[in-house]
């Protein structure tokens, strides 16, 4: 039944999108990590056949709309790097939460370059090297979201 388990997978999403968006001090906003991409990194390899490019497709437009950039840019980005984790869910699960902890860098490096490649071509953005300071944050946090989603999901059945 989708009910009971969508309701704990969209609030963990949504929790995602709040985190996002929440106002940080200015000194690291910068590094301010890819909550949502790291949440459905783990949904989708914990559950593949219900979280899924869709959804992160999904959850990207809604970051595009709450972070006011041009509709389409996180959605297309995100959906091309869980494409690529989906694809190879069952590889990346048998990595160590480690190993995992580097692909995870490896698919938020994508994830801003193909955001930033986007901005680009509509606009005149300028690359940074500060655009990339949410892989290390990211690296940094996927052992203990994993394990902390990984709780979640057998506490309450999720499957």
């Amino acid at each position: 039944m989708f009910s009971h388990n969508g309701i704990i997978i969209i609030f963990s999403l949504l929790v995602a999108l709040m985190a996002s968006i929440m106002p940080m001090p200015l000194a690291f906003d910068a590094f301010r990590p890819d909550w949502v991409l790291i949440v459905l990194v783990y949904w989708c390899l914990a559950l593949p056949s219900k979280i899924n490019i869709i959804t992160a497709w999904l959850m990207g437009f809604l970051l595009d709309v709450l972070l006011g950039s041009t509709l389409g840019i996180h959605a297309a980005a995100m959906a091309l790097t869980m494409y690529i984790v989906v694809v190879n869910f069952q590889k990346i699960r048998n990595f160590s939460v480690w190993q995992q902890a580097l692909i995870i860098g490896v698919l938020a490096a994508l994830y801003h370059l193909i955001v930033f490649w986007l901005q680009r071509f509509l606009s005149d953005a300028v690359f940074l090297p500060s655009y990339l300071y949410p892989v290390i944050t990211s690296i940094i946090l996927w052992p203990w979201v994993f394990l902390l989603l990984r709780r979640v999901r057998r506490h309450f059945k999720i499957k």
